[in-house]
């Protein structure tokens, strides 16, 4: 502009000359302050992207491969009238050779009372015989969950004592369709909630009445300290558990697998080397006589939290090996557990089969 020209200032016209220019000292001051606010977010990044990324290097142990313990999640299609047994004969021919023992076979979902209607599972008896004709000494668990009222008002709410106590009587009614044992999946579950430690303790009465397992899908633990308590205050959202709590979980229940995947890992081996961290944290807080399964991600999906490049299979197998390896290599208690076949590619059955099984 030439003098004599005007600006707007606060709505107003004045001339250019009149407006007040910053002091150079101020704009010094605001450069500095902008410096380390960005500093302050990036350098703990840098620093645990590094840390990550550390966690993927080396080789794993020898011997580092499946202990037969694997599972896989099935979808409800499985228990619903669309899977026939040509169906069933194509799924033993996948198992054939890979060390998978359990599925977990969505009968469910539960409704927020914890009731279970009986027409959501008409083909449950089936399947189940079906399975155990086609792949003898499989075990199959019925996988029941629901959304918890714990980040939005709708949904299963643990705190209310007849709800706790309807779970385990549609636990009662599932089992004794003939399911081989129960998988309990509940989301998003807060770490700390006793209530859960509640349900847990009763319906491991009844599973071990049966001699049947209780399982049960576990969030993440804290990669740092606490984590989960910075992210609840932040978001409302925790995600993971602090691995205390996970270690009492892990104590009521005959097996517990880490839904390791869903991370907002940009880069594989980020997600490797988180998975391999994942694993050593697990492998610290389960009792030996806990099966500890560690989850693949068979799904494909790009979306808030989940990058399908970065989030593979391979990753997450050299992660799991790593961590193994570095934590409790001779450990028999161990697996993997795939989520979700209908998901699946060849490329992740592949990468599985070459990785873990060999």
């Amino acid at each position: 502009m030439t003098d004599g020209q005007s600006v707007r200032v606060d709505g107003e016209a004045v001339a250019e000359k009149d407006v007040p220019t910053p002091k150079p000292g101020r704009r010094r001051w605001v450069r500095r302050s902008v410096l380390g606010l960005v500093l302050v977010v990036l350098v703990p990044l840098l620093t645990a992207a590094v840390a990550l990324r550390l966690h993927y290097t080396g080789d794993p142990a020898d011997g580092t491969f499946t202990r037969d313990k694997d599972a896989i999640w099935l979808g409800h299609a499985w228990v619903d009238g669309r899977k026939t047994d040509a169906d069933v004969s194509a799924l033993a021919r996948r198992l054939k050779d890979t060390g998978i023992r359990d599925l977990y076979v969505h009968a469910g979902p539960l409704e927020h009372d914890g009731t279970l209607p009986v027409s959501a599972y008409p083909k449950a008896r089936w399947l189940v015989g079906a399975v155990h004709r086609a792949v003898p000494g499989i075990r199959v668990q019925a996988w029941l969950g629901d959304e918890l009222a714990t980040e939005s008002p709708d949904g299963l709410r643990l705190s209310d004592r007849d709800t706790r106590a309807a779970v385990v009587r549609s636990t009662r009614q599932i089992l004794a369709t003939g399911f081989d044992g129960v998988h309990v999946d509940l989301e998003p579950l807060h770490s700390g909630d006793g209530h859960y430690l509640d349900l847990l303790d009763a319906l491991h009465q009844v599973t071990r009445a049966r001699g049947v397992p209780l399982s049960v899908a576990a969030h993440q633990i804290d990669p740092l300290p606490a984590l989960h308590s910075v992210a609840g205050t932040l978001t409302g959202h925790p995600k993971w558990w602090s691995q205390a709590y996970f270690g009492q979980v892990a104590r009521r229940v005959d097996q517990i697998a880490v839904m390791s995947y869903d991370t907002s890992m940009p880069l594989e081996s980020l997600y490797g080397g988180y998975v391999a961290q994942q694993t050593a944290l697990a492998l610290e807080a389960t009792p030996p006589s806990t099966d500890l399964l560690m989850g693949l991600p068979f799904f494909h999906e790009t979306k808030w939290g989940h990058r399908a490049a970065a989030e593979t299979v391979p990753a997450a197998v050299r992660g799991v090996r790593l961590g193994l390896s570095r934590t409790d290599p001779n450990r028999t208690a161990f697996g993997v557990a795939l989520y979700v076949d209908f998901a699946a590619t060849e490329a992740d059955w592949t990468a599985y089969e070459r990785g873990w099984v060999r």
